[in-house]
């Protein structure tokens, strides 16, 4: 191999393995309940059912990238992570505020209260773990 064909760096050890799992987790949950709620009750809440949609493509793609590896898909998965936050604390707060606005829950609806926070908590030690890798490549 030469220098340009150099293996992608692996983002999947260590802590990352467990990220992998709870991105999976998470993908099956938010995108078999919006496709569930969106097939049998879309009018009762769109907004919520195309956000929890809409999650469940994000962590979908997060997990990819993590399983991909390289500088380029950590990067990438880096600016995922910090818009999944983003729309948690978005949607999250959105939900607080005015409950009103979602007659149903989404997976971010109360900073993902409804899935133990971890909405909320896996962006923020993704970032962290990201974060860490960069700079253990940087070394």
């Amino acid at each position: 191999m030469t220098a340009v064909e150099e293996e992608p760096k692996r983002l999947t050890s260590g802590p990352g393995t467990l990220l992998v799992w709870f991105y999976g987790v998470m993908v099956v949950g938010a995108v078999s309940r919006s496709v569930y709620q969106i097939a049998t009750e879309f009018d009762r809440a769109p907004l919520a059912y195309s956000l929890s949609a809409v999650a469940g493509v994000v962590y979908a793609f997060i997990t990819y990238t993590l399983v991909r590896g390289g500088e380029t898909a950590r990067r990438v998965a880096q600016v995922c992570c910090a818009a999944e936050l983003a729309g948690v604390l978005i949607v999250g707060t959105w939900t607080v505020v005015d409950g009103s606005a979602f007659p149903d829950a989404t997976v971010w609806s109360d900073y993902g209260m409804g899935y133990v926070f971890i909405p909320v908590l896996l962006p923020l030690s993704a970032l962290y773990w990201l974060r860490k890798g960069a700079k253990g490549a940087a070394a």
